[in-house]
């Protein structure tokens, strides 16, 4: 949290953004007055070493992350996590939410992130270990699930549009699907492939179990993808309007490419 009564010639007017999972993190530091990205960049960690001795060595290597910033915001990007509407929500019973769709333990940590603007919860298991490393770097942060600004931001855009949409983040071992229909969530699921026709198969199905035919129904993916990738060139064999999300008019703001804009797109609107 911004400290209220921080003195206006302590404030650096920068952000500085994580996305963290237990194969990768990347980072980016934002110009709050211009809104531009000064830098970002993305490292995959060695599955054999301790997820600590990743991070020191991230933090040596970019004296950038050591500086002041007037927020520092973690985005955990975990599939251990699902939406809750308000009228449905407790935040006493935080771990009843999660029980039929991940395994959760009696040890677990849980969070939430509340939606406002949707009066949406969205419930979700921290990386604990990660929250206490950061500590030692940074008086506060605050910390989200990345699914949080994913939802939001497909609801954004949905703004208006009495069509039904599917929205899709891709990674490399998952992918989360989103439906909407002028501002309501009518599905969030993550699905975990290994195959291109795991990918495809999950797509489809989703697109049978809620009726969208798949002629009218457009999906738009963000994410590690790209028009020449396997992933999306099978979904067009299949999909009607597929695309990638237009995020053309973002390029000047932000001071980023195009294919950076869309795999880093939930970091960048952190």
């Amino acid at each position: 949290m911004e400290n209220m009564n921080q003195d206006i010639t302590q404030k650096t007017y920068k952000k500085l953004c994580f996305e963290v999972a237990t194969s990768n993190l990347s980072f980016c530091v934002i110009d709050l007055i211009s809104n531009k990205i000064i830098t970002h960049k993305s490292y995959a960690f060695n599955q054999n070493n301790v997820l600590e001795e990743e991070f020191w060595k991230i933090f040596v290597e970019n004296p950038i992350l050591e500086e002041k910033y007037d927020d520092v915001i973690v985005l955990h990007n975990s599939n251990l996590n699902t939406f809750v509407p308000s009228s449905l929500f407790d935040p006493n019973y935080l771990g009843s939410y999660l029980q039929y769709n991940s395994k959760v333990f009696e040890t677990d940590y849980f969070a939430y992130d509340y939606l406002d603007t949707y009066d949406l919860n969205n419930v979700f298991i921290p990386y604990t270990n990660i929250n206490n490393y950061l500590l030692d770097h940074y008086d506060t942060f605050d910390y989200k699930n990345c699914n949080s600004i994913f939802v939001k931001k497909a609801l954004d855009f949905s703004k208006n549009n009495d069509a039904k949409q599917v929205w899709v983040h891709f990674q490399k071992d998952r992918f989360e699907i989103v439906v909407t229909k002028n501002k309501h969530l009518l599905l969030f699921n993550t699905f975990i492939y290994k195959t291109l026709e795991d990918f495809i198969y999950y797509l489809l199905f989703t697109y049978e179990q809620l009726q969208l035919n798949p002629e009218i129904v457009p999906v738009q993916f963000v994410g590690d993808i790209s028009e020449e990738s396997d992933s999306f060139k099978i979904a067009y064999k299949y999909i009607r309007n597929c695309s990638l999300l237009d995020v053309s008019h973002l390029k000047t703001a932000f001071n980023v490419d195009e294919k950076d804009l869309l795999k880093h797109f939930i970091l960048f609107h952190s």
